[in-house]
């Protein structure tokens, strides 16, 4: 496999550089795509479930994207060292029966010398919302680059 830059030991502007990138991939909801940006033998912690390799990011990503439907998320960077870069996150989606909710969390990722992501670790708490309480509102996607972020939301 080939680099995927940004590449550690991380600055302050390729961390964010990454965050966004990472936030960029997970928009597409294409399970597929946002599984190469990890190593085939990635290992993550996403809630309480365990998840190892390529094979299980794609079925775990493939189960959450029919689950939560209009997915909208936000990645911001909180800190870096070296190969590791911890980003905090919101993201806004409803189920199949119209209830909104906005998901709240932290992860942290290590990463091996090509820039591939091999572990991840998240911890997640869901807050029902009112449709009129959405704040990410852009077309299915990419975040335009003039949209606020999280701290800019209040978030």
């Amino acid at each position: 496999m080939s680099p995927r830059p940004p590449v550690p030991p991380f600055t302050q502007e390729t961390a964010v550089q990454k965050a966004r990138l990472a936030e960029d991939g997970w928009n597409t909801r294409e399970p597929e795509k946002v599984a190469l940006a990890y190593t085939v033998d990635s290992r993550w912690r996403n809630r309480a479930e365990f998840i190892n390799g390529r094979e299980q990011i794609v079925a775990f990503l493939t189960r959450k994207w029919h689950r939560e439907l209009d997915y909208r998320l936000i990645k911001e960077l909180w800190a870096f060292t070296g190969n590791r870069i911890a980003v905090r996150f919101a993201y806004e989606y409803h189920d199949d029966s119209g209830s909104w909710f906005r998901a709240y969390g932290n992860e942290n990722w290590e990463f091996d010398s090509e820039g591939l992501m091999y572990a991840r670790h998240a911890s997640i708490n869901d807050l029902p919302i009112k449709e009129t309480e959405r704040k990410f509102h852009w077309p299915s996607g990419r975040r335009p680059d003039d949209h606020a972020g999280l701290s800019d939301l209040g978030l």
